[in-house]
C-alpha cells in the first residue's frame, strides 16, 4: 500500500471511529433529556416506563461503545501519526472502550433500571423521613457498583474505580491528600471565626419573598452574567442542576419564601455549569472535544462564579440595586450588608446546598469518608444514619434529630453516583487558581464586577477552558489555563484572606 494510500485508510478509520462516538453521544444525549425530564416535569407514576426508556438506551449506548467495531477501528489506529486532537479523541474513546468492555451488558442494564427505580424510593423515603425505607435500595445500589469495579479492575480499590468514573486524571491519592488539607486548615479558621466578636449582617435578606418574584430575579441574574436564552432554559427542580450540551444547557434551582439569597447563590451556581457546556466548541459536537473536561473543571466553573463573582462584595455593589426593584424590603440593605449576610459562616447548618464558603466542604469529607467506607465493606448500610449523624457532630459540632435532614438529604447515593462527591471540593479549590490565573492576565476584576462587565471574565474562561473540551487531561489543562500544577493552595490562601477581613481574625 501506498503512504498515500496508508493515510487514506488511515483518515477512513478515524473518520468512521468519529461516526461510532457521534452517534454513542447522541445516545447519551437523548437519556439526559430523559433524566431531566424526570426531574422536572414528569408526572411522578411515570418512573416505571422512564426506568424502562433509560435502562434501553444505556444498553444501546453500551452495545455501541463495546462493539467489536470500535475495538478494531482503535486497534487500526493505535500508534499511528495523529494530530493533537485526533490522539486527544483516540485517548478518551479508547478508555470508554476499555472500562466499558470490561463490564457485562446485563450489569450496565441492571444499573440503569435500578438507579432510575431509585430516585422516587429515594424522595418517599426522605419526605417520610425514614432511612429504613430507603436502605435496601442503598444495599443494592452498593452492591451492583462493587461488581461494576470488579470487572474493571479486580486488583484496585473499588472506590478509587469509582472515583475514577466522574474524575479520570486526578488519582484518588490526589483527592484524599486535597480533602484532608481542607479538613486540617478550614477547622481551626471556622472555630476561629466562631470565637470572633465581628456582627455580621446575618439578617440583610431576612423576610418572605414570592416564589414568582424570586424566579424574576433569578432570570434579572442569569441576564446580567450573560445566560444564552437561545440555547437554555430555567426550572425548578428539588435539587437544583444544570445539564445539556453547547446546544441547549439546562438550568434548574429552587425557590423558598424564607431563603431569597439561596435561590440567588444555587442559580449563579448552575449557571456556571451551563456557561461551560454553552462555552464548548460547536463545531465538536458529539465528539470529545465538543465535552466537558470532567467533574472536577465542570465544579470550577461553578464555583467560580458563585463564590468568587456572586459572593464578592463587587457583585452586590452591582446586583443590589435590581434585587431592590423586586422586593423593596431590601430597600434599606446595603450593599455591604447584603455582602456580609452571602458570606456569614453558620455553625449550625446540617444541610450541604445551604452551607457557607467554608463549612461546605466539611460537608464534603462527611460524605466522602462514608461512601468510600460503604463501597469498601467497612460500614454496612443500616449504621449510615448514625455514621453520618456521629461526623457532623464531631467535624461540625451539630447532629441531625432527623433522616430527611441527615443521611437522606442528597440525591447522589439513589443515582449510584459513588465517587462523585469529592468533585465538589475539588472544583472549588481549582477555582481560585483560575480565578488568580485570570486576574493575572486580565488585571484585578472587581471594577469590572462592580460595573456588571463579565465578559472579560468570560472570555478568558472560553478561551483557557471551555475551547479544550476534553483535548487535555486535567493535570495539563490546569496546567496550560494557570501555568501550574493544581494546587490547594491559591483556594486556602482566598478563604483565610476574605473571611480573616470580614470576621477581623489576626
Amino acid at each position: 500500500m501506498s503512504t498515500e494510500q496508508t493515510a487514506a485508510a488511515e483518515g477512513d478509520a478515524y473518520e468512521q471511529l468519529l461516526e461510532r462516538v457521534e452517534r454513542i453521544s447522541n445516545v447519551g444525549n437523548a437519556a439526559g433529556i430523559l433524566r431531566w425530564d424526570q426531574e422536572v416535569v414528569m408526572p411522578e407514576d411515570g418512573t416505571p416506563a422512564r426506568a424502562k426508556q433509560l435502562s434501553t438506551l444505556s444498553s444501546l449506548s453500551h452495545e455501541l461503545l463495546t462493539a467489536e467495531e470500535t475495538g478494531e477501528l482503535l486497534e487500526e489506529l493505535e500508534g499511528d501519526e495523529l494530530s493533537a486532537e485526533q490522539a486527544a479523541v483516540v485517548r478518551e474513546v479508547r478508555r470508554q472502550y476499555d472500562r466499558a468492555t470490561s463490564v457485562p451488558g446485563e450489569l450496565v442494564e441492571e444499573i440503569s433500571e435500578t438507579t432510575a427505580n431509585a430516585h422516587p424510593v429515594w424522595m418517599e423515603a426522605r419526605e417520610e423521613d425514614d432511612f429504613s425505607t430507603f436502605a435496601p435500595t442503598l444495599e443494592t445500589l452498593v452492591e451492583l457498583k462493587r461488581e461494576y469495579a470488579e470487572h474493571i479492575d479486580p486488583d484496585a480499590d473499588p472506590y478509587a474505580v469509582l472515583f475514577a468514573d466522574y474524575e479520570p486524571y486526578l488519582d484518588l491519592e490526589t483527592a484524599e491528600r486535597v480533602l484532608e488539607r481542607l479538613r486540617d486548615e478550614l477547622v481551626p479558621l471556622i472555630e476561629a471565626i466562631e470565637e470572633s466578636d465581628a456582627e455580621l449582617a446575618t439578617d440583610a435578606f431576612a423576610g418572605e419573598f414570592d416564589d414568582d418574584d424570586q424566579e424574576a430575579l433569578a432570570r434579572d441574574v442569569l441576564d446580567a452574567l450573560g445566560y444564552d436564552w437561545g440555547r437554555g432554559r430555567l426550572d425548578t427542580a428539588p435539587h437544583p442542576f444544570s445539564s445539556g450540551t453547547q446546544f441547549d444547557a439546562r438550568v434548574t434551582t429552587r425557590f423558598d419564601e424564607s431563603d431569597l439569597l439561596g435561590s440567588i447563590t444555587s442559580t449563579i451556581h448552575e449557571f456556571g455549569h451551563a456557561n461551560y457546556t454553552l462555552g464548548l466548541p460547536d463545531d465538536h459536537y458529539g465528539t470529545p472535544l465538543g465535552e466537558a473536561r470532567d467533574l472536577t473543571v465542570h465544579e470550577s466553573q461553578s464555583r467560580l462564579w458563585e463564590n468568587h463573582v456572586g459572593r464578592s462584595r463587587p457583585f452586590w455593589e452591582f446586583f443590589l440595586p435590581t434585587a431592590r426593584e423586586r422586593f423593596s424590603d431590601l430597600e434599606e440593605v446595603s450593599p455591604e450588608e447584603a455582602y456580609e449576610a452571602a458570606n456569614q459562616v453558620y455553625d449550625d447548618n446540617l444541610i450541604r446546598v445551604e452551607a457557607d464558603e467554608l463549612t461546605y466542604h466539611l460537608h464534603i469529607v462527611i460524605r466522602f469518608e462514608i461512601e468510600r467506607d460503604l463501597v469498601s465493606g467497612d460500614l454496612d448500610v443500616e449504621d449510615v444514619p448514625q455514621a453520618w449523624n456521629d461526623k457532623y457532630e464531631e467535624y461540625l459540632g451539630v447532629r441531625p434529630d432527623t433522616d430527611a435532614e441527615g443521611a437522606l438529604q442528597d440525591i447522589h447515593w439513589s443515582h449510584g453516583s459513588f465517587g462523585y462527591f469529592p468533585t465538589y471540593s475539588l472544583g472549588s479549590v481549582l477555582a481560585a487558581q483560575l480565578y488568580d490565573a485570570a486576574e493575572e492576565d486580565l488585571g484585578d476584576l472587581d471594577d469590572r464586577i462592580r460595573e456588571g462587565e463579565f465578559d472579560d471574565l468570560n472570555g478568558w474562561l472560553r478561551e483557557h477552558v471551555h475551547a479544550h473540551g476534553k483535548q487535555y487531561t486535567t493535570p495539563d489543562l490546569v496546567e496550560e489555563a494557570t501555568g501550574e500544577s493544581y494546587t490547594a493552595d491559591y483556594f486556602l490562601e482566598y478563604a483565610k484572606s476574605k473571611y480573616g477581613e470580614l470576621y477581623d481574625l489576626e
